[in-house]
Parts: structure tokens; C-alpha cells; sequence
């Protein structure tokens, strides 16, 4: 290459001299221009570096992932065509990835909450209220002896969950749920009777960098498997869908159907399950949000482990700090999160001392700056393990040391609403559920109010049609404020034979709270 960083000529001797120089720089360049025609056609190359993601062969040094059982890495031969990359990344993953179906009963109210409340869902038309609804989404099976990969709100309350395997696209396999985990929209299912089944490798997502090649691959809108391209747009972003938020943010296309299905760089490791879409239609508009490998992993290991998530808890309600409370507490920036409630004198927090209005700054160790970092790391914490604290108190820094414990719904165990004992075990009602505690409301980022919080739905049961979901928290009662299942108990009692009963329904969703009225039409007892 010649860089020419003038187009004006100084020469230093007559004209003569200048004539010859001009001939001689001629020649010297033909001659270049000739040697390296040469070289290229013998097949010499200078090599370039190029970066699209993380090096299997560090990782596979470092220890943090298997070496692959089949197929030669892909992704790392610069010399290819970017086209050839990608189709030999999509080759590598495929086999891998199937398509999850579920079938469920659901009520008029749950159809009319979830259409207005998904920002992410698979419409299929008006629907007759209790009639079975089918829906479509993808997994990536992450081990050869079965087990599947998917999001937790693409099997959530389903009947019967079905796998089709992308090398048997006519046959349906029966699967078994493992575990699911609601706060990262998680879930592990199992099928059996297959052998030798292709199975992932699970790339590291912390050394993703703005600008990767992605791969995202699924079944959107059930037209069968796809596979679009686009680029890792952020990392660590927050969405508001829950306490552990930490999504990738991708423009590669992401539609509905494509949920649970992987995000993959060049070298064909998956290093996110997709999950969400921000659309004002419901398609594709560039923003889409996966959850990372690395998170994937733990919460796979605990669900194949224990079929649930172990979480530590500290029993606080938590709050950012801006300037203006960072000046309020006499602090000279704002770093750290403000404690805004210590759930009674029995939490860790109450038991440690820890008081509403002090700043956490430090936290095992970790410097906290954030509600997530916070969150993550009082997570990560075993229950029982004691951590050092420190934390700003009227202005003054202070330690303290402080032993979590274990993070539960509500701190009690679900009893059946009594009645007949129609259901299993749920009661007239057909639910199972529990008073609602301050702990239990703290933990679930809301202020404490008298509540029943509804642990289990029978399927097709009067609760279930009217569209009662795990999780809701049953606020009132023919009118009558409910503060525990006893007095739940007691109005249905007093509500007599083919009773239709008025009950006022809090829903967490998307990281907010909306409340709704339901009628549910119960039979004599």
C-alpha cells in the first residue's frame, strides 16, 4: 500500500534528476505490485486478527468449557467468507434445537390479563373460555441424555409438553418437567427414549463485547426452524422483568415461537436462551433480550441438582440512591443502595442491626453501586453463610456481619382452601395457598397488606377457569378484605351452594403489580 499524503511533488535536483527518479520509484513500484500478485496466487497471506467472540481454545484452557465432542471448531478460519461463518456456526447448533409445544385449560379473565399484559406472545385468535390452548416455542437440548433448555413462560402451567426433534420433524416426544425457575424465566424439561442426541456447548457470556455476530435460532411463529442474524447490541441490560434482571440485547431477529430457542456466536456455542422482544405488534422490530450462558448455567445446575433454585435472602426492601438522597444522608456521592424497609427484628437484616435509611456499599465483598448487584449477589449467597456488610449510617461508615437465610414465597406452607375436597387436596375452590407475611411481601417487592397468596391451581378447577394463576394474591372477598385463608375459608363458607364469588386479584407481572376483579363459580359443598 502507498499512502499519499499530498498531491503536490517536491523534488530536490534539476529536471533530468527528477525524470530518473520518477522512472526508477515507477519501476520499484511494478515490481512490488508484481511480487505480491505472485505471492497471493501461491497461496502466502498476511494473517488478520479478527475478534467475533470468545476463543473456545481459552476457554477450553482455562477450564471453563469442554472441548466439543463432534465437529471441528467453526468460526475461527478468518480466511472464510462471513456467509460461510455463519452457516457453519448454524450447522453446529440445529440438530439441537426443538420445538416445545404445551396444551393448558384457560379461563376467560386469564385470556383477557395475558393479552394485555405480554409484550411477548403467540396470539392465535379468540378462543371459547375453557377450551385447550396449544402454544409454540423452542429449546436447545444441553445434554445427550435428554435434557432441554427452554423458558419457563413457554411450559408455564401447561398440561403436556411435547418435543419435536429437529431430525424427526413428524414425531412428538412426551416430556417431563425437571424444575423451573419464575425469576429468570427458566425452565429444564426431559425426554426419554431417544439415544445418542446432539447436544450444545455452552459458550462463556461475560466475554461477549458490543458488536459480536450473533445467531439466534427457533421456530417463530411455528413455521419451522430459522435462523437470523444480527449483533450483541448491549449486555447487562435491565428490562424490568424481575429482581435478576441481566439481559444480552441483540437486533438479530427475534419473534414469537423463537422463546427458549439459543443466541450463538461464530464458533457455534450457545451463549443465551432468547427470551423477550420489545414490540408494539408483536414481531420483530431489532430489540431483542436473551438471558446470558453463564446465568443459564447455574440455574440449570440447581435445577438438575435440587429441581428448584436456592436463593439467600436479607430481608430488606431496597432502593436506588440518587443525588438528591445521597445529599439528604450526608453522603458525598451517590454510591451504594439505600435500605428503605428491614423486614422485622427476626430477618437477617433485623437481626444484624440493620436499620431503614443506611446505604450498603460493600457486600461479601462486592462493591455495590446498584438494586441489581445487590440483588445478584445476596442471591449467589448460600443460605446460612455469614458476609461481611458495610454500609454508610448517618453518614459514617460502619461493618457489620450478617448470616442469610433461605428466600421463600411467603414463609408458610400452603393449605388447601377447606370445602369438598374436589381437586386433589385444593378444596371447594381448587387452590392451594397460604396467608401472605411482611416477609412474603417484601420478597416479592411490594408493600405489606393483608393477602392469601394462591401456591397451586387444579387444572380445569373453578379457580382455574376463572383464570387464577400460582403466585396471584387474592386481596378481597365479596367485598370483604381477606388477611389470611382462615377468613378466605370462612366468606366462602358463608357464600352457600353454586355460589359466585367476587374476589379482587393482585398479579405481579413484568415487574409490576395490577390488580383485577374475578368471579369465580363455585359448586355445593
Amino acid at each position: 500500500m502507498v499512502r499519499l499524503s499530498s498531491n503536490r511533488f517536491h523534488w530536490m535536483g534539476g529536471r533530468r534528476q527528477s525524470e530518473a527518479f520518477l522512472v526508477a520509484v515507477l519501476i520499484v513500484g511494478s515490481a512490488t505490485l508484481l511480487v505480491t500478485a505472485a505471492l497471493t496466487m501461491i497461496g502466502s497471506k498476511v494473517p488478520i486478527e479478527i475478534t467475533s467472540g470468545p476463543s473456545m481454545a481459552r476457554l477450553e484452557q482455562e477450564g471453563r468449557v469442554n472441548a466439543p465432542k463432534s465437529a471441528s471448531p467453526v468460526g475461527l478460519d478468518v480466511d472464510l467468507p462471513l456467509s460461510e461463518r455463519f452457516a457453519r456456526a448454524a450447522e453446529r447448533v440445529q440438530p439441537a434445537v426443538v420445538n416445545v409445544s404445551t396444551e393448558r385449560v384457560l379461563g376467560p379473565a386469564e385470556q383477557e390479563l395475558e393479552m394485555m399484559e405480554r409484550f411477548f406472545e403467540q396470539f392465535f385468535g379468540q378462543m371459547v373460555p375453557g377450551q385447550s390452548r396449544r402454544s409454540l416455542g423452542s429449546g436447545v437440548i444441553v445434554d445427550e441424555t435428554g435434557l432441554i433448555v427452554t423458558n419457563y413462560h413457554v411450559i408455564q402451567q401447561a398440561s403436556e409438553i411435547k418435543v419435536q426433534l429437529a431430525s424427526t420433524a413428524t414425531a412428538d416426544y412426551e416430556a417431563e418437567l425437571v424444575g423451573v425457575d419464575p425469576l429468570t424465566d427458566l425452565a429444564v424439561i426431559r425426554i426419554e427414549d431417544t439415544k445418542d442426541l446432539p447436544a450444545v456447548e455452552m459458550g462463556d457470556s461475560d466475554e461477549l463485547r458490543i458488536g459480536d455476530w450473533v445467531l439466534a435460532i427457533g421456530n417463530p411463529f411455528g413455521v419451522g426452524q430459522t435462523v437470523t442474524a444480527g449483533i450483541v447490541s448491549a449486555t447487562s441490560r435491565e428490562i424490568g422483568q424481575g429482581p435478576y434482571d441481566d439481559f444480552i440485547q441483540t437486533d438479530a431477529a427475534i419473534n414469537p415461537g423463537n422463546s427458549g430457542g439459543p443466541l450463538v456466536n461464530l464458533e457455534g456455542e450457545v451463549i443465551g436462551i432468547n427470551s423477550n422482544i420489545v414490540s408494539g405488534t408483536g414481531g420483530n422490530i431489532g430489540i431483542g433480550f436473551a438471558i446470558p450462558s453463564n446465568l443459564t448455567r447455574r440455574i440449570y445446575d440447581d435445577l438438575i441438582e435440587h429441581g428448584g433454585v436456592t436463593r439467600g435472602w436479607l430481608g430488606i426492601s431496597m432502593q436506588e440512591l440518587t443525588p438528591a438522597l445521597a445529599e439528604g444522608f450526608g453522603l458525598p456521592k451517590p454510591r451504594g443502595v439505600l435500605v428503605a424497609q428491614v423486614v422485622g427484628e427476626d430477618s437477617p437484616a433485623g437481626e444484624a442491626g440493620l436499620e431503614a435509611g443506611d446505604v450498603i456499599v460493600r457486600f461479601a465483598g462486592e462493591t455495590i453501586d446498584s438494586l441489581r448487584e445487590l440483588g445478584a449477589v445476596v442471591a449467589d449467597t448460600a443460605p446460612g453463610e455469614s458476609v461481611s456488610v458495610e454500609l454508610y449510617r448517618d453518614g459514617k461508615l460502619e461493618r457489620t456481619n450478617v448470616t442469610l437465610s433461605e428466600r421463600d414465597v411467603a414463609g408458610a406452607t400452603p393449605r388447601a382452601i377447606p370445602g369438598s375436597d374436589e381437586g386433589g387436596g385444593h378444596g371447594r375452590l381448587g387452590v392451594r395457598a397460604q396467608t401472605l407475611t411482611p416477609r412474603g411481601s417484601a420478597q416479592m417487592g411490594l408493600s405489606h397488606r393483608p393477602g392469601v397468596v394462591v401456591e397451586n391451581v387444579v387444572p380445569n378447577g373453578p379457580a382455574a377457569k376463572a383464570g387464577l394463576q400460582r403466585g396471584d394474591i387474592i386481596r378481597e372477598a365479596d367485598r370483604q378484605i381477606v388477611e389470611s385463608v382462615e377468613e378466605l375459608a370462612d366468606i366462602l363458607s358463608a357464600a352457600g351452594e353454586e355460589a359466585k364469588l367476587l374476589l379482587l386479584v393482585e398479579r405481579i407481572q413484568g415487574g409490576e403489580s395490577r390488580q383485577t376483579w374475578v368471579v369465580v363459580e363455585v359448586s355445593t359443598p
